[in-house]
């Protein structure tokens, strides 16, 4: 596994684990992974993190000039180049972080992929999409959690059938066998995550982990 701290000026390399090494992020994920916090603030935990992972998952987007006008005079300015970048959630937990991430990315397109884990089997089951046009578009894919893996392949494969541009998958925690699995189906996709965990226990739960984090977010158990 090639892991990166989140200093990176250029894109991933194939293969790569991008652990955003931030002290915020740190403290922000220790808070949530408390079994004592409140969905209220769970959720904002969620969207908090959400907006620090989204300064570094942009860092590589091109830019070009574009002439504009101060108070002062004319001048080039930087701006994003390209279509609008698209933020795909996995339902129904990676809601928290589209949540977040339209804080800091406003106009982005936003699509859904409804995935959910046979608690028996571990696969994934696929009962609903909806994605804008992702033509030559930067997709974000976003769970909370990469755990068995299966759930990211199946998405994953959804939006690269697409023709997107390029496509990233971020999470809040990321187990080394769900790392695994999706590098084994799609080496070229970089993977963004606050943190990867020790193990996945017998029922596919990461451990430490936080939880099954859709309950937490949502009060559902």
């Amino acid at each position: 596994m090639n892991t990166a701290k989140s200093d990176l000026g250029s894109p991933p390399a194939q293969g790569q684990v991008v652990v955003v090494d931030h002290p915020l992020v740190k403290h922000k994920l220790t808070q949530m992974r408390r079994k004592e916090r409140s969905t209220e603030g769970f959720r904002r935990l969620v969207k908090e993190l959400a907006q620090l992972l989204c300064y570094e998952i942009t860092r590589d987007l091109p830019v070009t000039l574009e002439p504009i006008e101060t108070p002062l005079c004319p001048m080039d300015a930087p701006v994003i180049e390209g279509k609008k970048i698209v933020l795909v959630g996995i339902l129904r937990a990676g809601l928290g972080l589209v949540d977040g991430m339209l804080e800091i990315l406003p106009s982005a397109r936003v699509g859904h992929i409804g995935l959910y884990r046979d608690h028996d089997t571990l696969e994934a089951v696929h009962y609903y999409v909806k994605l804008p046009d992702l033509t030559d578009r930067d997709v974000v894919l976003l769970d909370p959690m990469l755990a068995t893996g299966n759930t990211a392949v199946a998405a994953v494969k959804m939006v690269l059938d697409r023709n997107p541009r390029s496509v990233k998958f971020v999470c809040m925690v990321a187990a080394p066998e769900g790392i695994a699995a999706l590098h084994a189906a799609f080496p070229q996709i970089p993977i963004y995550t606050a943190a990867v965990d020790s193990h996945l226990n017998e029922k596919g739960y990461i451990v430490p982990g936080l939880g099954d984090a859709g309950d937490r977010i949502f009060g559902t158990r």
